[in-house]
């Protein structure tokens, strides 16, 4: 079959009778809903969550009663958030060279080797993938990992809390990608005050990619009011704790946001980009998108000033509030740091 009849990456899953699955690993690891995509592959609408000019993406696919095949994709976007198609065909001219356009072909280990090391494809971190694999197997009704229980028993308090070391990252995040299922929730909830130190980041790191259930994300704000109110404030738990708020419900996300915000000396560069990578959801009003900037700005790092504001910019939820703080009168010290980004932007 010619590989000029696809020209998307749908297409051709659909053409070879495939499942699938899409979830955006750039920012926070979700579902992309499969209209979404086909519009971004269309070119009707940008891609929802760019990350540094790119589409961090897992395609997980299956034909009946075989295991799925996953992709990880890296695909560059224009400048407009829209993917740059040449680069999507010519992912699929590898893929089609290698298992045959019914996807069916079992391709050799030579043929494996040139569709890994194509340059389209990357490998997310070990926080992400075991989320990911977490909420994948959540989603088509797959068992746990053999962690699974381990974790749940260890957060459930009924072990000693320093008896962590046999607790497994991915026990962790299946925990969090099943919090609706049996006592999940509440033990999450519970632990989050006991866990020592290394646990902890362990799991506020998987809780950056799952949607909070209310009473979570009121522990996790009381946890963070605590460490900001204290006179030995850990700055990096307390960037841990606004990252693991990135799933919470959005007004909480925002008054938790605009309370940092009001507090200068809490907001150091790791803090900044843990609200520009995991939070931008809480940053959807000019008045806090602009306070946003200044504190930005005040970190007296240009260089963070600019990327930042460049990958904030590329989201189409944030495009048109970040060019309206752009364009309105500022803090001096926000005007300055706008006017050397626009320098460096007519420098290029």
């Amino acid at each position: 079959m010619s590989m000029d009849k696809f020209h998307t990456l749908t297409q051709l899953l659909d053409n070879a009778g495939c499942q699938y699955k899409i979830f955006d690993l750039g920012r926070r690891v979700c579902e992309i809903e499969r209209e979404t995509f086909k519009a971004v592959e269309d070119n009707r609408q940008p891609y929802p969550w760019p990350m540094q000019q790119h589409a961090h993406l897992s395609i997980s696919f299956w034909q009946q009663d075989n295991p799925p095949w996953i992709w990880f994709l890296k695909l560059p976007l224009d400048e407009r958030g829209l993917l740059k198609q040449a680069a999507v065909g010519d992912f699929i001219k590898y893929v089609i060279e290698a298992m045959g356009a019914t996807l069916n072909a079992v391709p050799t280990e030579e043929e494996l080797e040139k569709l890994a090391a194509n340059p389209y494809t990357f490998k997310p971190n070990d926080d992400k993938l075991a989320i990911f694999h977490a909420h994948l197997r959540q989603q088509l009704a797959l068992p746990a990992s053999q962690y699974y229980e381990h974790a749940q028993l260890y957060l459930s308090g009924k072990l000693d809390w320093n008896q962590w070391q046999g607790v497994g990252l991915q026990g962790l995040a299946d925990v969090c990608a099943r919090m609706k299922q049996e006592n999940n929730a509440t033990w999450l909830r519970k632990a989050v005050n006991h866990l020592p130190m290394t646990p902890l980041y362990a799991l506020l790191g998987c809780l950056e990619h799952c949607d909070l259930p209310p009473a979570l994300a009121e522990r996790l704000v009381e946890r963070l009011t605590q460490e900001s109110t204290s006179d030995e404030a850990d700055i990096f738990l307390m960037t841990a704790l606004v990252r693991a708020l990135s799933g919470a419900e959005s007004e909480v996300l925002h008054d938790t946001l605009r309370k940092l915000l009001n507090q200068p000396a809490l907001c150091h560069p790791e803090m900044m980009v843990a609200i520009a990578g995991r939070c931008w959801k809480g940053l959807i009003d000019t008045e806090t998108a602009g306070l946003y900037l200044l504190r930005l700005a005040q970190t007296q790092d240009q260089t963070l000033f600019n990327q930042l504001f460049a990958d904030l910019v590329m989201l189409p939820a944030l495009r048109g509030i970040m060019l309206q703080v752009l364009h309105r009168e500022a803090n001096p010290e926000l005007t300055e740091a706008i006017t050397r980004l626009q320098q460096a932007a007519r420098g290029q």
